[in-house]
Order: C-alpha cells, then sequence, then structure tokens
C-alpha cells in the first residue's frame, strides 16, 4: 500500500473547503487498500482583517467580489447541491455573517497536536457549526464546546483560546504557505509538492491520488 502525506489548507469561513474535504474524504475511503493517507489541516485566513464581530454576508461578498445578488444566488444554490451529494448541509438561511476565523485556527492547530483523527473530527465540526447551524466560528463558547463534542478537553480548549497560544504558529504556517504561492483554498497539498486546487468532485481526487501515488 503507498504512504502519502496531505497538507489540507483551508479556513473554516469558507464553502469549497467543506466540500472539497468531503470529496476528499469519499475519494480516500473508495482508495481503500491502495492508498494511505495521513491528513494534516493547515491553516488559511480568507479575511485576516475582518473584525471579531464580523460582517453581513451579502454586503461583504458584494464589496469582495463586485457579484450581483442574482450571482451569488447561484453560487449557494451551486454549493448547497454540492454539499448535499456529499452528505454535507449548507443552511444559507442559518447563515447571515462572516467572521474571523483565526482563533479557530489556533484550537485546530492545538487538535493537531492532540493526535488521532481529533484535528479531522474538529475541524468538521467548525464546518457544521458554522455552514449547518450559523453559528460564529471565532466565539469562544462556539470553539470550546465543539472541541468537547469530539472529543477534546473543554478546560484545555479554553486555556488555549484565553491564552494567545498557537497565534505565533499559526500565523508562521499561514505565511509559508502564502510564500508558497497560496493565494486561494482549498489547496489540497500531497507530497509536499503535488498540488490539486478547489473543491473538486471525488473522482478528481480519486484519480490525481492515483496518479501520484503511482510516481512512489
Amino acid at each position: 500500500m503507498k504512504q502519502i502525506k496531505i497538507d489540507f489548507v483551508s479556513d473554516v469561513s469558507c464553502p469549497w473547503c467543506a466540500i472539497g474535504l468531503k470529496s476528499l474524504e469519499q475519494a480516500l475511503a473508495g482508495l481503500q487498500g491502495e492508498i494511505q493517507a495521513s491528513v494534516h489541516f493547515q491553516p488559511f485566513e480568507l479575511n485576516p482583517q475582518m473584525v471579531p464581530e464580523g460582517e453581513e454576508i451579502n454586503e461583504h461578498l458584494l464589496r469582495k467580489y463586485g457579484a450581483t445578488l442574482e450571482q451569488l444566488q447561484g453560487t449557494r444554490n451551486a454549493i448547497r447541491e454540492r454539499g448535499a451529494a456529499l452528505g454535507f448541509t449548507f443552511s444559507v438561511e442559518a447563515r447571515d455573517r462572516i467572521y474571523n476565523s483565526f482563533d479557530a485556527h489556533r484550537l485546530l492547530h492545538w487538535a493537531g497536536e492532540q493526535g488521532g483523527s481529533l484535528q479531522r473530527d474538529l475541524k468538521l465540526a467548525l464546518f457544521t457549526a458554522y455552514f449547518t447551524e450559523g453559528l460564529n466560528p471565532g466565539d469562544h463558547e462556539v470553539l470550546v464546546a465543539r472541541a468537547a463534542s469530539v472529543g477534546l478537553d473543554a478546560a484545555s480548549a479554553r486555556e488555549v483560546l484565553e491564552s494567545g497560544r498557537y497565534a505565533a504558529e499559526v500565523r508562521q504556517r499561514e505565511a509559508f504557505y502564502n510564500g508558497q504561492g497560496i493565494h486561494s483554498v482549498p489547496s489540497v497539498i500531497v507530497n509536499d509538492r503535488h498540488l490539486i486546487q478547489g473543491g473538486q468532485p471525488p473522482e478528481v481526487f480519486t484519480q490525481a491520488l492515483r496518479q501520484i501515488a503511482a510516481q512512489g
């Protein structure tokens, strides 16, 4: 069986990142017996200057991308359909703000140090909190509750958030990937040198991972 390393560079406020993760996991499930992957979640902030209280979502997107409301609705419909096909629910009505995600990345960095699937489980829990339930992924109470829900220690999670721990580590990782030319997410980096970008369908991930694994 081929062993591969995957760095999944993403933001918890990026809908295509949730789609990309579900697609990647579906591809890896279909490759069981052929490929074994270690997946590491790396930080990326779509809106690093976002204020803590966030911003109304339509106002933010219209200004950032210059799209019309009709175009935004079309994109949301496509995202909702893609999510549903992969077993993930995007509840557009529940989500009306964009938030700062830096503290979520600090908590994910800590979760990665705890081993096992805890980092992945927290990542998915934060996607669900924001995209399905419309909760603020920058709110410490939301973050602690989601950490506890996947088996992480709530008191330790709260200490990480309140102390400011891992801020330097997250900034360093963000700067590293920015320096590598990663300016949009999701970016899936395999074995430190192969890039698969965007919320690709499972079959695209399957084909790419097979080709990479075959190269040794």
